[in-house]
This record gives C-alpha cells, structure tokens and sequence, in this order.
C-alpha cells in the first residue's frame, strides 16, 4: 500500500509518497503555493495534476490539508478536485493546522493539544480529546496574521518610515530592506507595496531577523519582541478555550517563523510556560505532511475505492443539523407540461403562456396570508424592540433578500443594521455564481452567528425549492439563538418544520423553462418580501396613510416626490414647503412639523 501526503501553504506545497509496509519515502515533491482560498478551479487541479505527473507510483490512499481551507464548503471543493485527479483513490481532507497536530504524537497526560502556526500567515488551532476544535487568528494579513512573516515585514516597513518622518534620517533597517529588494530610493517602496503579493512581503521578515540577530538592531528587536507577545497570546487564549483551568496542555509550534528562528522561538515558549505553568511546549518533531501520510494511513485500511471522508475533528456542519430535512419533491423542479416546446414557440405566443402562468402568483399568495400576517407582526415586534430582520438565501433567493434590504433605508430611512441580507457565498455571489456555496451548512450557520444574532431578531431564510442547505444552517443557528425563524419557499412539504415557527409557502408549481426559480418563483418571493417589510414598517410609523413620511430623498426625482409628500400632509405651497425641507435636512416629519408650527403662530 503507498500513502500519499500533501500538504499546501501559502508559499509551497509538499507531498510524500511512502510505503505502508516499513514507512521508506518513494517520492518527495515540492511545489507552488497551496492555499485554496487564493486557488482559482483550474490553478487547485493544476497544481494536484502537477503533483500527480511527478510520482512514481499511484498511491493506495490520499491525506490532503491546505492552508484556506475553513468551511464544509471549502472542504467539499478540495476533494471534488482531488476526485477529478485521483478518480480511483480513496482520500480525506483537511487544512493545514490539522495536519501538523497529526504529524506529533499526542501526548498521553494532555487532554488538551494547541498548535501556533507561524508562517508567512498564522494561527493557532487547539483541540480536545472529547472533539472539540477552537481556531483562532489567521484571517489574512490585511485583519489578521499576528506574529507571522508578513506581520514583521509590514511592522518593519511601516515603523522604518515612521521614524524616517520623525527624525529625517532612514533608519539602518530600512537600508537593509532596500538593499534585500534590489531598491535604491525609500519612495520606490510605496509602488512596491501596492502590487507586493503577501509571500514578497513576508520575505521581508527574513531581513528583519538578520537585524536583530548580527546587530541588535533597536528597531527590529522590538519589532520581534512585538511578534513573539502576540503570537504568545494567540496560542494561551486558544487553549483557555479549549483546556479547562490547570489542565495539561500540549503546545506544538510550527511555521518557518519559528522552525527557522530559534532564539525567537524559545522567546514564544518562555512567554507560554509563564502564561500556562506546567505545560508541554515544543517545535513541531517532524513536517506537518507526515500529518497528512498519517491521515493517508488512517483510511488505507478500512475505505473502499473512490470513498472520501473527512478528519474527526471537522465533522460537517450538516453532520450537525440532524433536525433538518430535505424535501424530495420539490414542485419547481417539475416540467411544466404547457411549456413543452417552449423553445420553438413563436415569440407572441411564449410571452402569452409566460404572462398566463404568472397571473396565478397572487392568488398563490393569498392562500398564505395568514402566515404573511404572523411574519410581518414579528417583524413589528422585533423592530420596536431594537431587533433586526435578517434575510438568508443562495442565488436568486439571496439577491431577492438583499434587494428588499437594500431598499428599506431609501423607502423608509431605516438605519442599516435594521433589515439585512445574507447570500451564501458572500459579496461575490450577488453578480455571479459561487459554487458550493448553497450546499455550505456550515457556512449558514457561520453567517448567523457573524451578524450576533439575538432572540430579538426574525430570521426568514428563502430557498424556492427547500433544498439549500446554507439556508437551514442559517435557520439552525438562528433557531439555537432563540430568533424567530420563518421560510419563505415554493414547496408546500415544509410547513410542520421542526425548525421553523412559521413558512410561507406559495405552491406556484413547475416553472415555463424547467428549474428556473428566478422565473415563477422568483417573482412570488419578491411580493412576499415586499409585503412583509412594507406592511412591517408601515405599522411601525413610517407611513401616513399610502405616504412614505421617513423618504431618504437622496436625488432630484425623491427630493420632488418629498416636496409633494409635505404638500399633501401640510396643505403649503410648493415653495414653503421646499423650504421648510431644506431648513430640516430634508427630513418629512420635521419639515411638517415647522409647517405646522409656522401655522399656529
């Protein structure tokens, strides 16, 4: 049996092929960098191809971790490529940190294992024998990355040029960074730095050691010292949540920062031991793709050919979310039988079958009203206690909640906290497809939980067929955290749902063109939603009458219509009442209520 490890950073990648049978290493590669969240589709299976083509022999099982690998979704894309290049071998996946714990014998009198991660980025993950997993830091050198190679480098070019608009004098280690990038002029440093990729960067730190290890540079001292108290701090708050007070805990270090730079890894330790007395704290004994050969050899034995698992200690969210269910049948996936031949119908008549379809919405619609009623004096409730409504959905359904919540602060000046959207696979995907990202439980549950939700709050997740499952992570967590949760969704299967306290389900059937939700279903979520808020905020004193008494008139064509509104409630001319808005921040309420007084007097 030959096991194959691999194990991918943000600046190489290594593998290691060995035999099973007396662990001799058959092959030892080494590669580009590995950090799946930078890893376009192509470039992820170019660099496993790249690894594949080098070995001498196919292994019997794969051990993968890479670095960027955080959700069940990032997961369920790293062995969907491993699958496409090794389509015969059975294998698990992972992340970086996990691989570098498994590489190190767990010691026996430690319940509890940390691993500070020092590299180019760093982190810490800590675990406990009774499966829990905490992972602190990392997050990228823009917002996270404490102590690691970048965080020296960019500490160190910004302290140089500090001190050299203090004193007018370029400090010593601000020649020795010139001289390492081969840069006459300081200013040259500020084109660099735009364009600099995060591995150029923290190649930096590199000069920065030299500086306090051959001179005792002033300024590169602190710099290190500054470096090793954070990453200290990291890897003792990791096990504080994670090992119980005074219990045993197995510290690893691991990371170029450290593995290369012993003076300044013993400075880390020092710092741990006096922060947690009685604890094992030691470098890493052996690379962190032995961790991954490891995990290799913990499958070889009992997986079946083509079968992919996962490490116990990243047990799915979904995995987790036993309580909900999916659907079978959803009927949007159905083929509409008026729309067979859709395609090759004249242009009149498909626009005739379109129309025809869609004039059944609002009676669907109605059939929830009682349903529609609940959500929106849940929605009251929560905006008079302070409470938010949160939308969470995957693809159209996302854009759908974002657009209603994008369009309550202009309709109704609400604050922007008041109605949020949440779309799986983030930012991204409100213009294009993410894939995978409508199948991330964990991430759902992951987005709830970034936005605080509290028991004040209404949580609606929106899915047209009822099979996201970001969706019912989102509603999970939001479940667990005492928020009201409601469902917005073409499939009638799923109004007794366990998790939810309310559904709106308009059974608006197959669809012309056959799946399409942003169709049919599409179309009857937006008047969902649109009811809801309108109605929410109506009752809670944004409107008078059919008028929008809180319009944010932010261009020419609002500012109009807010003149017309003041007109209508105040009974001035247009002129007083134009003035009377520009006098109060072009606010309705408070231009109405000069009126009024300017009236009386």
């Amino acid at each position: 049996m030959n096991l194959l490890g691999i194990e991918g950073g943000g600046t190489r990648t290594s593998a290691l092929l060995i035999s099973e049978t007396d662990d001799s290493v058959l092959a030892s590669i080494s590669a580009g960098p590995g950090n799946l969240a930078l890893l376009s589709d192509d470039e992820l299976s170019s660099l496993l191809e790249g690894i594949r083509e080098r070995l001498p022999a196919m292994p019997d099982s794969i051990g993968i971790g890479l670095a960027g690998v955080r959700s069940a979704g990032d997961r369920d894309r790293l062995r969907r490529a491993v699958a496409r290049t090794w389509p015969d071998v059975c294998s698990v996946v992972g992340d970086d940190l996990l691989l570098a714990l498994e590489a190190d014998q767990w010691r026996d009198d430690c319940a509890s294992q940390v691993l500070l991660l020092s590299g180019t980025g760093s982190c810490c993950l800590g675990r406990n024998r009774n499966g829990a997993t905490v992972k602190i830091g990392g997050r990228g050198h823009v917002i996270g990355d404490r102590g690691s190679s970048c965080d020296i480098a960019v500490h160190a070019l910004r302290s140089t040029v500090t001190l050299s608009d203090i004193h007018a004098n370029w400090p010593q280690l601000g020649s020795d960074m010139l001289a390492f990038l081969q840069m006459n002029d300081p200013e040259a440093l500020i084109e660099w730095s735009m364009s600099a990729s995060k591995a150029e960067i923290a190649s930096l730190a590199h000069v920065v050691f030299a500086a306090a290890a051959t001179r005792q540079d002033e300024i590169a001292v602190a710099i290190l010292r500054r470096a090793a108290e954070r990453l200290s701090k990291d890897a003792v708050h990791c096990a504080a949540r994670i090992a119980a007070p005074g219990e045993k805990v197995q510290f690893i270090l691991n990371g170029s920062t450290l593995l290369k730079n012993a003076s300044f890894a013993d400075g880390v330790m020092q710092k741990i031991h006096a922060a947690r007395p009685g604890s094992e704290v030691a470098l890493l004994s052996r690379p962190g793709v032995w961790g991954a050969v490891e995990m290799a050899r913990g499958i070889s034995g009992g997986a079946r050919s083509g079968q992919t698992t996962q490490p116990s200690t990243h047990d799915d969210a979904g995995a987790k979310l036993t309580s909900w269910r999916p659907v079978a049948a959803a009927p949007t996936e159905g083929r509409n039988p008026r729309s067979v031949g859709f395609a090759e119908m004249p242009p009149a008549e498909a626009i005739q079958l379109m129309l025809d379809e869609d004039t059944a919405i609002p009676g669907k619609i109605l059939r929830e009203s009682e349903h529609i009623e609940w959500a929106v004096r849940e929605v009251e409730r929560a905006f008079a206690e302070g409470g938010r409504l949160i939308y969470c959905g995957a693809g159209t359904s996302g854009r759908l909640g974002v657009l209603d919540a994008s369009e309550c602060p202009p309709t109704f000046r609400t604050p922007g906290w008041q109605v949020q959207g949440i779309i799986a696979g983030g930012r991204r995907a409100l213009w294009s497809a993410v894939e995978g990202a409508e199948d991330d439980s964990e991430s759902g549950r992951s987005a709830i939980e970034g936005r605080s939700v509290t028991a004040r709050d209404v949580v609606i997740g929106i899915t047209a067929s009822g099979h996201a499952p970001f969706v019912w992570g989102c509603l999970a967590e939001a479940r667990r955290r005492g928020a009201k949760t409601v469902l917005v969704c073409c499939n009638p299967a799923y109004r007794d749902h366990p998790l939810l306290d309310r559904a709106i389900l308009p059974d608006t059937g197959p669809e012309v063109l056959t799946g399409s939700t942003r169709l049919k279903a599409g179309s009857a979520t937006k008047l969902v939603l649109n009811i809801i808020t309108t109605l929410a905020l109506a009752r809670s004193g944004k409107v008078m009458s059919n008028l929008m008494i809180d319009l944010n008139p932010s261009n020419i064509k609002l500012r109009d219509r807010a003149v017309r509104i003041v007109q209508e409630l105040s009974g001035a001319e247009p002129a007083a009442s134009l003035l009377a808005l520009e006098e109060n921040d072009w606010m309705i309420r408070k231009a109405c209520a000069a009126l009024a007084t300017q009236s009386a007097g």
